[in-house]
C-alpha cells in the first residue's frame, strides 16, 4: 500500500497574495541585508535627508548698526570738543597774565608814536604820559582782551550740559577742571588788566620828581 507524504500548508501559505501585498515583500527584500541589519537608504531613496543646523542666526541690518554707531559717535564728538575748548580756555587764561606777542608789539608800537609826537616838542608830563602811559596801557588793553577771552570759553564749556540734548553724556572731570581754571585765570587777569589801565598798581611817573 503506498503512502503518500503528508503535504499540508497553512491557510496563509495556500492563499493567494494580494498585489499590496506583493509590494511590501519585494520592499523588505530590497530593504534588508543579509546578515539582517536594515540597509542605509541610497541617495534619492524615500524620505528626507538628515539636514543640516540651519537655525536662524539673524546678522544686524547695516540700518540698525551704522545708527548705534552714530549714537555712540555723537557723544564722543561732543566729548572732543568741549575738551579742546576746555583747554583753550585754560591756556587764555595763562597767557592773559604772562603777556602775549601781540601786547609786546602793540606796546612797542604805542612808544614809537608816542616818540614821534613829542619830538617837536612837549613838557615832561606829555612826554611820560605819550611814551610810557601809552605803551602800558595798551599792554593791559591786550592782556585783559586774552583774559575775556578765556573767561567766556570757560563759562560755556561749563554750562554747555544744562543747554544740550536730554540724556546726553555728562563731562569727564578733567575737562571740568581745565574749563574751570580758565574762568578763574580769566577773572584774575581781568582784575589785574583794569588794575593796569586805571594805574591802581603804580601811578605814572611825574615830572616834579
Amino acid at each position: 500500500m503506498n503512502a503518500t507524504p503528508a503535504t499540508t500548508k497553512t491557510d496563509a501559505e495556500t492563499e493567494p497574495r494580494t498585489d499590496a501585498e506583493k509590494e511590501t515583500a519585494a520592499t523588505a527584500e530590497a530593504t534588508s541585508t543579509p546578515g539582517g541589519a536594515p540597509a542605509e537608504k541610497a541617495p534619492g531613496a524615500t524620505g528626507t535627508p538628515d539636514a543640516p543646523d540651519t537655525e536662524d542666526h539673524p546678522e544686524p541690518e547695516d540700518g540698525h548698526l551704522g545708527g548705534e554707531l552714530d549714537a555712540g559717535a555723537a557723544p564722543a564728538r561732543a566729548g572732543f570738543g568741549a575738551g579742546a575748548a576746555a583747554v583753550v580756555a585754560g591756556a587764555l587764561g595763562a597767557v592773559s597774565l604772562t603777556g602775549t606777542w601781540m601786547g609786546k608789539t602793540l606796546s612797542e608800537r604805542a612808544t614809537l608814536i608816542g616818540q614821534i609826537k613829542t619830538s617837536q616838542g612837549g613838557t615832561a608830563a606829555q612826554q611820560i604820559q605819550q611814551i610810557y602811559g601809552n605803551s602800558w596801557h595798551t599792554t593791559a588793553l591786550v592782556n585783559g582782551v586774552f583774559a575775556l577771552l578765556a573767561l567766556i570759553v570757560g563759562a560755556v564749556v561749563l554750562a554747555r550740559p544744562a543747554f544740550g540734548a536730554p540724556g546726553r553724556a555728562e563731562q569727564p572731570v578733567w575737562v571740568k577742571a581745565v574749563a574751570l581754571a580758565g574762568v578763574v585765570l580769566g577773572v584774575v587777569g581781568l582784575l589785574i588788566s583794569a588794575g593796569m589801565y586805571l594805574d591802581l598798581f603804580a601811578a605814572l611817573p611825574s615830572a616834579k620828581g
